[in-house]
């Protein structure tokens, strides 16, 4: 009832103010740990020998769940932790940077959607995300938004990071709040994104908590790894130096003798025998068992370089005498990936266009392999092995692609102390799980469940008895012990095609039945002996495909790109780019793959970058140096160099023209005159995958596009634009924008 009164005077009133939002009392601060990529056997408390002393700390005081599922893939992961939902229900069946015109698959979590960061904020926290977010449709990553989909948008109050799927760990392209900023300090002085990503979780925190001591905050701390490119300070790298010689097949067996010494599998469970795609390690010749093993200390460099991070924000928590009433939540976001391929990866952008390195060039660039020259992968074999005793890996709903570690830590809330729980739980069970041990309702609509009952006693039921999966056509069904799965490939990459056993048709698909309660790892198919039950199973997984939003079934990876929605908003067929702003967002710049014509305008001839995209891993740079205008073009680390003398000139330019089936041309122009050209031996990429930053004018930044210049190698001649034509947009044409779009991405 209210008690407000408004008199004549202030004598007479009586006053009231609203109601300020208060968290229950002794609510626990909340950390989410987010890995990506990295599979069950990969963490020291999973069974790994790589080392994880802080991630392994966490769980010596707290919890491990080892029947914990998320979606196979990152973004429709993050989706549900986010918002308690399936991810097909709120937009995100696939990654958002390839949305289609389907509910299920628009990469927009609805508007109406509680997210927990807005729960949260609603009664009473701050609400932080430090890290990888990837969870905006591609259309709205430029400068000028929208942002409603960017994490201040869907509940957070600070953000720091980046908003794509990967980056480079030596040059990110970051965001703070809602804008574009550049790296606090370069490569040179030993810049490194992962410590950087801590620094700045601690300072929100610091500061949060020295403005109003005591108030609850929720921090989301995403890092990019242990997504590719795999990156780390060398002397963390080295110190593996020899410890994976012995090969992917020796190592699984040691993690699995592990993993059942820990009781994180169960005594009696079956270990599936190495599969065929996989090589046997001593049939591997000499130089690539040395390539593949200095890969696997790469990678093992990388995940300790992650913890030694993860550790400095515990102690720094433990410090500030917040620890032991924060609720810290630590899980990956898919299993393993196998995005290398069967060889491994220089450039793991190659993978994003169906291209196979070449093992000879990557052996010759060995000593690269985990510093800026690179953006590395390692060979499947050892996303194989990481995701021990599972099979398959990120982008299958085999259980390596969905089951993974989680870690709960919580002093003032778990008496238990490195116990491992066995419950069925999924992604979408933490955000009912968090509120319930704050105390606070869940909102209507969520489909998980807390598992918090399974918190504190070791044999409480699980909490849900149904979940489906589906991730690019791989689909299983979830239900009462059991889960059926298909062995469906579909046409996600030529290499999968090529090497994987598996269905290619959804109308060929065989369905294989596991009893999980007796199979921990998917080892023993009972199809043939219990077929109406695997017939009831199949029925069920199309049900709840229904009920959540998964149809239609789409299983193309690239393809996807064909389909893809119109722009809101399509620059016209010439556009104007002024000098004296930051990187243009390569989602902002007109499609390019069907050819188009570039010109800068400029007071005199003189060094400098006049404008670059992307760096030496892809892109294309045009600038003046020794008396030359230059074109570079790097196709995935493959350069094309076209050079001419210049010397009195006001446009500086160049042509890709693309013609019919192989030709394409790179042509420098100088005032409408063609000076050089040469063949490009491959289509410019519909998209460029650039992880590293946008289109810059007048300068460049984070990594070169060749090694003829050092960012920002600032144009000193007096830039005035640069103006793209897309020849295939001009008005004459005016094709509809899905027409103009998939035009571009065909190269017609």
């Amino acid at each position: 009832m209210s008690t407000l009164r408004i008199g004549r005077t202030i004598a007479e009133s009586t006053p009231e103010f609203a109601p300020l939002p208060r968290p229950p009392q002794g609510a626990p601060n909340v950390v989410m740990i987010v890995l990506d990529d990295t599979g069950f056997g990969q963490l020291g408390c999973f069974g790994s020998d790589i080392e994880t002393p802080n991630i392994d700390g966490l769980a010596a005081g707290g919890l491990r769940f080892n029947r914990f599922h998320v979606t196979a893939l990152c973004s429709p992961t993050r989706a549900c932790l986010l918002t308690g939902r399936n991810h097909h229900s709120v937009g995100m069946g696939f990654l958002p940077d390839i949305p289609i015109g389907f509910p299920g698959y628009n990469g927009r979590i609805p508007d109406a959607t509680p997210t927990l960061p807005r729960v949260l904020r609603a009664h009473g926290y701050n609400t932080f995300a430090v890290g990888k977010w990837h969870l905006a449709p591609r259309w709205e990553l430029s400068a000028s938004g929208p942002f409603d989909r960017w994490p201040l948008g869907l509940g957070f109050e600070r953000y720091y990071g980046f908003l794509g799927g990967d980056t480079n760990q030596f040059a990110p392209e970051l965001v703070r709040d809602n804008g574009f900023i550049e790296p606090p300090r370069t490569p040179d002085s030993g810049y490194h994104l992962t410590e950087d990503l801590a620094d700045q979780a601690m300072r929100l925190v610091v500061d949060q908590q020295h403005a109003t001591p005591g108030k609850p905050f929720f921090l989301y701390f995403a890092t990019g790894a242990m997504h590719a490119p795999h990156q780390a300070p060398r002397e963390w790298i080295d110190r593996y130096a020899g410890r994976f010689d012995a090969g992917w097949d020796d190592w699984r067996d040691g993690v699995f003798a592990r993993q059942q010494t820990l009781g994180v599998v169960p005594a009696g469970t079956a270990l599936p025998p190495r599969p065929s795609w996989v090589p046997e390690w001593s049939s591997l010749a000499d130089d690539r068992q040395r390539l593949f093993a200095r890969m696997m200390e790469v990678f093992a460099g990388f995940l300790s370089h992650t913890d030694a991070q993860i550790g400095k924000l515990m102690t720094f928590l433990e410090r500030l005498g917040v620890l032991d009433n924060t609720i810290v939540l630590l899980l990956s976001d898919n299993g393993t990936s196998a995005e290398g391929g069967p060889h491994g990866s220089l450039n793991e952008h190659r993978f994003t266009h169906d291209m196979l390195d070449d093992v000879g060039d990557t052996i010759a660039h060995i000593d690269d392999l985990g510093g800026p020259r690179a953006y590395n992968h390692y060979a499947w074999g050892w996303a194989w092995a990481g995701n021990t005793p599972m099979r398959l890996w990120k982008r299958y709903t085999w259980l390596g692609g969905v089951r993974t570690p989680l870690v709960m830590h919580w002093p003032a809330g778990l008496d238990a102390s490195g116990e491992i729980r066995s419950q069925f739980a999924h992604a979408i069970d933490v955000m009912p799980t968090v509120l319930d041990c704050i105390g606070l309702d869940a909102p209507a609509g969520m489909h998980g469940a807390s598992l918090r009952p399974a918190l504190t006693d070791l044999a409480a039921p699980s909490a849900r008895s149904t979940q489906y999966f589906e991730m690019l056509g791989s689909r299983a069904i979830f239900h009462d012990g059991w889960k059926a799965v298909t062995d469906h490939i579909g046409k996600q990459l030529t290499v999968e095609r090529e090497l994987l056993e598996g269905s290619l048709d959804f109308g060929t698909d065989t369905w294989s039945l596991f009893h999980l309660d007796a199979d921990f790892a998917e080892a023993d198919d009972l199809a043939a002996q219990e077929p109406e039950r695997l017939t009831e199973m199949m029925e069920l997984w199309w049900a709840e495909a229904g009920r959540f939003g998964v149809l239609p079934l789409d299983d193309s990876f690239i393809g996807r790109a064909v389909a893809l929605e119109p722009r809101p908003y399509m620059p016209a067929h010439r556009t104007r780019y002024l000098a004296g702003g930051g990187a243009i967002s390569e989602d902002a710049l007109p499609p390019l793959g069907a050819g188009f014509l570039l010109r800068a305008t400029v007071d005199t001839v003189a060094p400098g970058a006049l404008c670059a995209l992307g760096d030496w891993n892809n892109g294309f740079a045009l600038y003046v140096q020794g008396g030359e205008l230059i074109l570079t073009v790097n196709l995935f680390g493959a350069i094309t160099r076209v050079a001419a003398p210049i010397r009195d000139a006001r446009v500086l330019g160049f042509d890709y023209r693309r013609g019919r089936g192989d030709a394409r041309t790179l042509v420098l122009t100088a005032d409408g005159d063609d000076l050089a050209s040469a063949p490009l031996p491959a289509d410019l990429p519909f998209r460029w995958q650039i992880a590293g930053g946008g289109f810059t004018v007048g300068f460049d930044r984070g990594f070169p596009v060749c090694d003829d210049y050092e960012p920002p190698f600032a144009y000193t001649g007096g830039l005035h634009e640069i103006e793209i034509e897309v020849p295939f947009l001009a008005p004459r044409a005016a094709p509809p924008a899905a027409e103009t779009i998939a035009r571009a991405l065909h190269h017609e």
